[in-house]
């Protein structure tokens, strides 16, 4: 060997490298869902530790979601050890009414746990990260886990409870937002698309919806951290409020941030946003 030349050491075990996998299709109707996975030797994952693992549902105003806007944030916890599945469902403006997309993310964490060993994945280990409508579902998965009403038949085996949620700039009260939405253009037939053609029953399915009004006493919810920012013009911080304060005055763990100043999404994520995200999920997954 040349003395002037530099040695640096190799990585035995891989650490810090991951893989994408897409179009992983998770239910007979199609949907699909992207897995970030922390390497392993060989690619034999049986032989690996299971992996806690983040599901991820983005925002997209219940319709697709695009299972790639977060893929640069989120591959840095597959770096760390720390699996994501970033998720999509059935669009409301495609005939698909609420709750058609809770009952898609619902069938998509049982899938990944009844393929868990397959992904080498933790099922006991599985939190729940979202932001804008993606933040209602998770708010929604952490308040409904294991509720027969929002299952679809395939995997009935597998839970689909989480034990943490993290809900960006999340609807919580859709009777509320909604009438702050209401000069909105095409507001009616947004609502149709979401709620179905039969306008008196609106404020039921509206209600039912959303997260403020299922927090009941008594019940085994995961921990929850909320983030809103105070200039955001879609989801007004007044949405997170609520939240907190319900399930604070309910004796439940939550934690909630202000972003000064921020809108939704954009100028949102701050390093110290991503940090205290990072932090809680970590902390919640070890």
């Amino acid at each position: 060997m040349i003395p002037e030349i530099g040695h640096l050491p190799m990585n035995p075990t891989l650490k810090g490298q991951a893989e994408l996998l897409q179009h992983i299709a998770y239910s007979a109707n199609g949907q699909e869902l992207t897995l970030i996975l922390p390497w392993t030797i060989g690619q034999d994952r049986s032989k690996q530790k299971p992996a806690p693992l983040i599901l991820f549902v983005q925002g997209s105003a219940w319709t697709t979601p695009n299972l790639n806007y977060e893929i640069p944030m989120l591959s840095h916890f597959a770096e760390e050890g720390i699996a994501v599945a970033t998720v999509s469902h059935r669009s409301a403006r495609d005939g698909f009414p609420f709750p058609t997309f809770l009952v898609d993310v619902k069938c998509a964490i049982r899938f990944l746990r009844a393929h868990a060993a397959e992904y080498a994945i933790d099922p006991k280990r599985i939190a729940a990260f979202g932001t804008s409508s993606g933040g209602n579902t998770v708010c929604l998965l952490g308040l409904t886990g294991d509720d027969p009403a929002f299952k679809n038949g395939e995997y009935p085996e597998e839970s689909d409870a989480v034990c943490a949620v993290v809900a960006c700039f999340a609807p919580t009260d859709l009777p509320a937002l909604f009438e702050y939405l209401k000069n909105a253009p095409d507001i009616n037939a947004v609502l149709a698309a979401y709620f179905g053609p039969d306008e008196t029953r609106w404020p039921e399915v509206a209600t039912a919806c959303s997260p403020v009004a299922l927090v009941e006493k008594g019940k085994d919810y995961p921990p929850f951290l909320l983030l809103n920012g105070t200039a955001d013009p879609v989801v007004p911080h007044a949405q997170m409020e609520e939240l907190y304060e319900k399930l604070k005055a309910a004796g439940y763990e939550v934690n909630a941030w202000y972003v000064d100043g921020a809108e939704h999404e954009g100028n949102f994520w701050s390093p110290e946003v991503r940090k205290v995200i990072h932090d809680e999920l970590v902390r919640r997954l070890a």
